[in-house]
């Protein structure tokens, strides 16, 4: 799967669960993600995901997870939270995210190829 930020283009790998796997049936997707606490990107889906929320303790940055059962989060930083995510993937070589990301809100595409 690719995530996609202006010219950017970064692999995610995704997670082997089935919120994983009804994200990837609804690609492409393209979405405005704001920032949250600038660590972060969000937005709701279309439609809920199943969970299996986990409290990962550190998130880490190129982490894709769900809020929830719609709300879409990519991470940019790494960080410890007490807050419970469902796993759908991860940005493959997340070195770069942050810059492309950037602050406020950023267009991001999510598709297979």
């Amino acid at each position: 799967m690719w995530m996609t930020v202006g010219t950017r283009r970064f692999a995610i790998t995704l997670a082997d669960t089935e919120a994983a796997r009804e994200f990837a049936a609804m690609l492409p997707l393209s979405m405005d993600m704001p920032d949250l606490n600038n660590n972060e990107k969000h937005a709701e889906l279309r439609k809920s995901l199943p969970t299996s929320a986990i409290r990962p303790g550190t998130i880490r940055s190129g982490d894709l997870m769900l809020y929830g059962s719609r709300t879409l989060v990519v991470f940019y930083q790494t960080f410890n939270s007490s807050y419970a995510y469902t796993r759908l993937g991860h940005v493959d070589e997340p070195a770069a995210l942050a810059q492309a990301l950037g602050g406020g809100s950023a267009r991001i595409e999510f598709s297979r190829n």
